[in-house]
């Protein structure tokens, strides 16, 4: 099965919907991966996978490590591996060695980077190398604090204007398409209308070119907090917490393991 291309992507501006989920691990990309169009090993994956607070304690390394596991584990979907806070903004210099390494090391097909009108040069450096770039723009996760938090963006004129010519900057700079989190409906709408290539919404709008949600929140893996534009799709961690406590209940009880589950013990017939 060939995968998904990135040129192949490019062109479904306007057209059929991208799915893309994140994912992390080998068993994960496994299951998705015949249902999605996209894979993003994203940098959430510090706060999904390692409990971190925020995304800015991701390393380079640990990028590497889940890229390589989830395409390993994948045949049809395009897979796209986040460059981690401080690995791209020094220069395009050193943007390119980290991108190029992710690319080798992993078997990825692009790399994605937040950032608007400043990271435009870095992205027509590294899509001139060949390095294929997905942007990022609206809220920033890696941001945060100069962000002062999670929160929807783009509800004053001054900053709508200032995301969408941020947009705008990434998409001519080379970028095969545009991740728009956290921003109001309307101004979302408006980017997908203004720029060439697809858009990718995660709290955006319908009208983006495709959606990305974290398959976590999409599984219902978390229980104690829901973003607004999270739909669940499945309460998987009532059914992991219901399934640690039938499995304790056996052990405690020697239900568990029986004859079947041991070698070299027959089952008692009738």
């Amino acid at each position: 099965m060939a995968r998904v291309s990135v040129p192949a992507l490019r062109a479904r501006k306007g057209g059929e919907p991208i799915v893309c989920l994140t994912a992390y691990t080998a068993p994960i990309a496994r299951h998705l991966d015949p249902h999605v169009d996209l894979l993003l090993v994203g940098d959430s994956l510090g706060m999904v996978v390692y409990g971190f607070d925020s995304t800015l304690a991701v390393t380079l390394d640990m990028m590497i490590a889940h890229g390589a596991a989830v395409v390993r584990a994948s045949r049809h979907a395009c897979v796209v591996v986040d460059l981690p806070f401080g690995s791209y903004q020094e220069s395009p210099q050193v943007a390119y060695r980290n991108a190029a390494r992710v690319m080798s090391e992993t078997g990825a097909q692009a790399v994605k980077l937040e950032g608007g009108a400043e990271m435009a040069e870095t992205v027509a450096f590294l899509t001139s190398r060949g390095v294929p770039v997905m942007g990022h723009v609206g809220l920033l996760p890696q941001s945060v604090n100069a962000l002062g938090g999670y929160k929807a963006v783009g509800r004053d004129p001054a900053s709508a204007e200032r995301i969408r010519a941020d947009a705008q900057a990434i998409a001519d700079a080379g970028a095969f398409s545009i991740v728009i989190e956290g921003t109001m409906e309307s101004l979302a709408r408006q980017i997908t209308e203004d720029v060439a290539v697809p858009t990718i919404g995660i709290g955006a709008s319908p009208a983006c070119d495709g959606q990305v949600l974290v398959t976590d929140d999409l599984l219902g893996l978390f229980s104690d907090f829901q973003p607004k534009f999270v739909k669940r799709y499945a309460q998987l961690g009532d059914a992991v917490g219901a399934a640690a406590a039938e499995y304790a209940a056996d052990v405690k009880t020697r239900r568990f393991p029986g004859p079947e589950h041991c070698f070299g013990v027959k089952k008692a017939t009738a």
